[in-house]
Formats: C-alpha cells, structure tokens, sequence
C-alpha cells in the first residue's frame, strides 16, 4: 500500500492511498460475499445465490463502491492506527480511481489532534504562586444575615409598601422577557431590583397596579443599557418581616450546632473551602496561560467549531431556564443575529480547545493514564449527583468520557502544581 501525507494547515491532513490492484480484488470479494449474504433470488435459497448472479443483478458500479468503502474503512483506519493519529473530524472521502483489475487511489481529509512543542512547563509552574486565603468577621456575618433573613417571619400588611419590606410583584415590560408577565420577590430598598423601578414600588398597597419608566444601568448586559424602559406592575403583596435574634438559640434552632460560636466556626472553614478552590482554580487559569503563551500552533478549526456550538446551546439552555425566553426573543433583545452569537464565542472557544491541548500533551509527555478504578470511582460520584428518577436516563457512554477528562486533567494538574511547592 503506497500512501502519502499533506499538512494542509489548521491541523487538516490529506492522506492519498493506492492500494494495489490484487489487493482490491479482495475487498471486490468481500463485497460479493457480504452481497451475496443478503441476497434474495427466486430458485435459491438466501446466502446461496452464485456470484457470478450476484455481480450481474448488482451491477460492476454499485460492487465497486461497496467494495471500496470495505477498502477506505480499513486502509484509513489501520493507518490511524498505526500512526498514532487522533481524528477530530469525520474523515471526508474522494475515490480518485477505482475499476476491477487496477489499483484503488483514494484521498482523505481529516483533521487531527496536533502534537504540541511544548515549553519547559515545569519552569513556568515553579513561578506560579498562590495567594493566601483569610476570612474576616466581615463575611461570617453576611452569611449569618443571609441564615437569618432565610428564617424570617413573615406579616402581610395593608398598608403602603415601605423599603426594608418583603414584596411579591408580577411586572410586564416589552424589554424584558419578550413583554410577558414576570413574578418575582425581594426585600425593596437592597437594591436587588432597578432602583428606579424599586422607588416606584413605594407606597403600593397589596392588589394596586401601576405604570412607570425605569432607567437600566450603563452595565445592564443588554440593548437596555442607560436606556428607559416602561413597566407594569401588579403589587401581590406586601409584608414586614421578623428576624430572628442571632444568639446560640438561632444556632441551636439550624439542627447542628451547640452554640452561635460553633456555627461561626463552621461558617468560616466552609467559606475558607470556597475561597481555597476559588483560588485554585485562579492558579490553575494563570498556569494555563502563562504555557500557552509559549507555544505557537494552528488550533483544529473543526474543535473550535463544534466547541463554539457547545457554547451557544449552553447560552441557549439558560437563557430558556433562567428568563423563560426563546432563542428568537433573546435574539430580539440583544439585537442581534444567531451567527453574530455564536461568532461572540469564538475566543472563548479558542481558549478552552488551547488549554485542553496543553493539558493533554503535558499528559503524554508523563505518561498520565486514568485507571479502570479511578474511573469507575468518578463515574459513580457523578452519578450520585443525579436524583434517582434521572439516574436510569443517564447516557452513561458520554458521562463516561466526560469523566476520564475530568480525571485525566485534575491528575496533570496535580502533577504540575507539585513544582511550585
């Protein structure tokens, strides 16, 4: 089998095979066979039709590409194989010469995972230093609000809404949500609202409607931004409420703890454990970077592609959990179109396929490997996860996949962050 290879760029390869003409007439015999297989012939009984009747009934063309795609599937992949290539892309075909008795040419196109130069990586993690993590008496008391406020009492009241009470509100405004009706519920005056649209909440008694402009932050995320907006608003209620005094009582009522000190302890170890993977994940981005930025190569357009549309139905999913809205009203908002989205992602698209590209060729230069244990042990903790009506529905092929690199990346982090202790 002669074959020759062509780096087209963007991590796309050209292979062109010719396989000689004796060994393509063994594929034109596979073919008759797995043909004369499935054949049905009046007078014969099935897989008992002669070839020769075979080939007649089938025709030389329709033997020939069903023999040819028998050749390409073997030739290509025992030369995947062989090669230690890793396809990204479906391989696309073209039969350059095909006939009985002559050799077989054919070219295909793929793109591949590249080998990366990589950079003296373990250098660059020796000088990625972490920064120390502390909380303050601060935080522990915003948390302890947050549990208090989340065991309120609540009182409707008749009378006008006033800021520090809990209201309940159903609005409708053309910029949001596409101008169907929204609810929703907070504490007026925090400003977990517009706060022009809170100020108009003022004075509103449970059951009174209302109509008002709001202006949007400069920072709204959308077309709204600095803008005005019209509002409609339903007051569903109004209430004051009563929170509980914060002393060893409050702690003792939370199931767990003893006393208000106990649960201040445990308050700050379990916001320490947030800042402490906070940070390392920080760690781990400037890590990433700062070998990347050493290495110069072609990304596989065809990852970033199908990374890029991963990214777009992601967006797509949340905005229709989030805001309940469609991709068409979301696009209506934003203003723009759904190939102006997706292109939004495509530096974000880079940078994720780039990152898996270091860490995988890190991870074959020290021969990393995820063991059947680890990840049967990652698998099953994923599934843990899932409530148990869910769980029978899991594709457990692609979960499988997702955690071998889960796995796979966390042991090459691991490794590297052992050079900057």
């Amino acid at each position: 089998m002669k074959t020759e290879i062509k780096k087209l760029g963007k991590s796309e390869i050209e292979l062109l095979f010719e396989m000689p003409a004796e060994d393509f007439a063994k594929y034109i015999d596979k073919a008759l066979e797995h043909l004369k297989s499935h054949m049905k012939m009046d007078g014969f009984r099935k897989g008992q039709v002669p070839k020769e009747m075979v080939e007649k009934k089938m025709g030389v063309e329709n033997l020939l590409m069903e023999a040819g795609d028998l050749a390409v599937k073997a030739a290509y992949t025992n030369y995947v194989k062989e090669n230690n290539l890793e396809p990204v892309s479906e391989p696309n075909v073209e039969i350059k010469k095909i006939a009985k008795g002559s050799p077989f040419e054919f070219v295909v196109t793929v793109a591949v995972l590249p080998e990366l130069p990589l950079p003296d990586y373990k250098e660059i993690s020796s000088k990625i230093k972490g920064n120390e993590v502390s909380v303050d008496e601060k935080e522990i008391q915003e948390t302890l609000e947050y549990l208090q406020k989340s065991r309120a009492k609540f009182t409707d009241e008749t009378t006008g809404a006033e800021n520090k009470n809990y209201v309940k509100i159903e609005y409708q405004s053309e910029s949001i949500n596409g101008g169907k009706p929204v609810k929703d519920m907070f504490i007026l005056g925090e400003g977990a609202f517009l706060s022009d649209f809170e100020k108009n909440l003022l004075g509103m008694k449970m059951g009174e409607e209302k109509e008002f402009t709001a202006k949007f932050p400069e920072n709204t995320p959308n077309s709204m931004a600095g803008k005005s907006g019209n509002f409609k608003v339903k007051m569903l209620a109004v209430q004051t409420m009563e929170l509980p005094e914060i002393n060893d009582e409050f702690a003792k009522g939370l199931g767990m703890f003893d006393s208000l000190v106990a649960l201040k302890n445990n308050l700050k170890e379990g916001i320490t454990s947030e800042k402490r993977e906070t940070e390392k994940q920080r760690k781990r981005g400037e890590l990433l970077t700062k070998i990347a930025e050493k290495i110069t190569f072609e990304l596989p357009e065809k990852m970033v592609q199908h990374e890029q549309e991963r990214l777009f139905e992601d967006m797509k999913h949340h905005v229709s959990r989030q805001f309940n809205m469609t991709l068409e009203q979301y696009l209506q908002n934003v203003k723009k179109t759904e190939a102006e989205v997706k292109a939004s992602y495509q530096l974000e698209a880079e940078k994720r396929i780039k990152d898996f590209l270091v860490l995988r060729q890190i991870g074959k230069a020290e021969r990393i490997e995820v063991t059947k244990e680890e990840l049967e042990e990652e698998v099953n903790r994923e599934l843990k996860k899932y409530p148990p009506e869910q769980a029978d529905k899991v594709d457990i092929g692609r979960l499988k996949e997702y955690s071998k690199s889960a796995v796979f990346n966390e042991k090459v982090f691991n490794l590297l962050e052992t050079f900057s202790k």
